[in-house]
């Protein structure tokens, strides 16, 4: 392979074959970058060598593909930016399999291309060293996984594609039955209900790295169709689903990164989480923390905090430690700008100097009182507290995602430094406004906590979850969760959610038929992932780590998929087009 050659390779004969990067004529020598996944090699067209395989190569250009025979020689002028850098390959014979129009982008890294003319000519774009690093990447992660699972005794199950519609939080994506006129199938958006199924088989422990759809809206993390490293196992419960995904996480960590986690890993329940970090995924690489100041303004005479308190909301801040110089009134303003875009109507901040604390709000609270604060805080000169007042849901979300844009903007991230933890003990239902009931907030096969039993009926919105998440640099990774194996107490979770026993036959049907016939206590997990390799490899954006992946309107550049189906297709399916309001 051209990336391959060394020094100690001169005086061998050699076949190469791959894509012309670049070439030199300076007259009686030609000069020819090759290029194969591996990387680069020069080649040399010399008439001494052979005068026929000169001539021929007048006719290369940018990347036409050719064969080669030919001499390793050391090179006089070695370039040491390339790793084969100290050798070149003298020509005896070339072919040229395949011509080549000149491409639309450049066949390099770092070529400032618009990402929808990369995804267009992905063929091209995929040739790119950064491009073949990113796949190999992702083939390294994948193949350990499998290794990994395998050694401990996971089977490995393919799951159906065609499955039936289940409402499982996102839309699904919809398949019209030819042999079944007027139904559907659905492409699943896990393989939640399959997997629950195996466990009942006695399969015991079943792993699959699985295609998995969602017709949600797009983002840089998110696609219409991804993938999952999915695994179920029998007669657990949430620290054994944890303890064999930390060693997992850990020989991946090892492998493909160098670095050694130690474990166990940080765990926090879903409630701590939130006070902490305004986030059920908090990126634990910096502090920031929240801090509630509602029993110390609750007699302010700042209005705005009392009217917040008096509607039964809340008033929280963050200390931006140390850095009050490195954010001007300019940026809170622009900070205030961005929290907007969470519901918060305002963001009052509070300076801490050497010799006087500085903050238009500071009129309206006693010396006392503003003493409170600081050292609620723990806030000394140099600092910067920012702080929200507004429903707990709002206060919650605009920190949390403020803290982050603030160590964003403060360059206080390190791409290279990996926190993981897990979040435990999430809600199990959440009340749903607009259809006034509860809902499951993962899904309505997922365990309470036992302890939590007695308020399902009481107060169903403290029960608490056997789920989990893991969460690295900030970013859900994977998630899972404790399924429920007792009849009785499925029943009594789609009573809480509002779902009849009719409406649970007809959903559920033979999903529920099965657990009467002895169904082991079970749980998995699933992680994202395109999102871990995307992690991982340093990248910012999802579609960089898959091979073909959609823009953000769910399109396909290079195929122009979705497209647009035969008149003949539509009538065979007994579907009308109708215009969309």
């Amino acid at each position: 392979m051209c990336g391959q050659l060394r020094s100690e390779h001169i005086g061998e004969t050699v076949a190469l074959n791959g894509w012309v990067q670049r070439k030199r004529n300076l007259g009686g020598l030609i000069f020819v970058d090759l290029r194969d996944k591996t990387g680069l090699v020069q080649i040399v067209f010399d008439k001494d060598i052979s005068a026929e395989a000169l001539y021929t190569s007048d006719k290369i250009r940018s990347e036409y593909v050719i064969g080669i025979k030919g001499i390793i020689k050391e090179r006089e002028s070695k370039n040491s930016d390339l790793p084969s850098g100290d050798i070149e390959v003298f020509v005896e014979k070339l072919i040229i399999y395949s011509e080549a129009d000149t491409p639309p982008i450049y066949i390099k890294d770092n070529d400032d291309v618009a990402e929808s003319l990369r995804l267009k000519y992905r063929y091209l774009d995929l040739r790119k060293p950064t491009m073949q690093k990113n796949m190999a990447f992702r083939h390294k992660i994948t193949q350990l996984t499998r290794r990994f699972f395998d050694e401990e005794g996971y089977i490995d199950v393919e799951t159906p594609m065609l499955i039936k519609p289940t409402p499982e939080g996102a839309r699904d994506y919809l398949v019209p039955s030819r042999v079944n006129p007027g139904n559907f199938y659905a492409l699943p958006q896990s393989p939640q209900i399959y997997k629950q199924l195996l466990m009942l088989t006695g399969l015991e422990k079943y792993y699959q790295i699985i295609k998995c759809f969602r017709d949600e809206d797009l983002r840089a993390d998110r696609q219409p169709e991804f993938t999952q490293i999915d695994m179920e196992m029998s007669f657990v419960d949430v620290d054994d689903v944890i303890e064999i995904n930390e060693r997992y996480l850990k020989k991946l960590f090892n492998e493909v990164k160098g670095i050694d986690l130690e474990l166990p890993l940080t765990r926090l329940s879903y409630s701590e989480a939130m006070e902490r970090y305004g986030s059920d995924k908090p990126d634990i690489r910096f502090g920031f923390e929240l801090k509630c100041l509602n029993d110390i303004v609750a007699s302010c005479n700042f209005k705005v905090f009392r009217n917040v308190l008096e509607d039964k909301g809340d008033i929280r801040g963050i200390n931006v430690k140390g850095c009050s110089d490195q954010i001007s009134r300019k940026n809170i303003d622009k900070l205030q700008d961005y929290i907007k875009t969470y519901g918060a109507k305002g963001l009052a901040w509070i300076r801490v100097n050497e010799s006087e604390i500085q903050s238009p709000i500071s009129k309206f609270f006693t010396e006392e009182e503003m003493s409170m604060i600081i050292q609620r805080f723990e806030a000394q000169p140099g600092d910067l507290i920012l702080i929200i007042g507004d429903k707990p849901a709002v206060v919650f979300d605009s920190l949390g995602h403020l803290r982050n844009e603030v160590a964003r903007q403060l360059g206080i991230l390190n791409d290279n430094e990996y926190k993981l933890l897990w979040v435990t003990d999430f809600p199990l239902l959440e009340y749903d406004e607009e259809e006034k009931r509860y809902t499951s907030v993962h899904h309505a096969f997922t365990a309470p906590k036992d302890e939590d039993l007695e308020l399902l009926q009481s107060a169903p919105q403290k029960v608490r979850a056997k789920a989990y998440d893991i969460i690295l640099n900030g970013v859900e990774i994977g998630g899972g969760s404790i399924r429920i194996h007792n009849s009785r107490l499925q029943k009594k979770i789609f009573d809480a959610i509002g779902l009849s026993d009719e409406e649970a036959e007809r959903k559920f049907g033979f999903f529920l038929e099965a657990f009467k016939y002895g169904a082991p206590p079970h749980g998995g997990l699933a992680y994202g992932l395109d999102r871990l390799v995307m992690l991982l490899s340093g990248n910012a954006n999802i579609r960089e780590v898959i091979a073909f992946p959609k823009t953000q309107n769910a399109i396909c550049l290079l195929s122009g998929a979705p497209g647009i189906a035969e008149d003949n297709q539509l009538e065979e399916l007994g579907i009308k087009l109708v215009e969309k309001e």
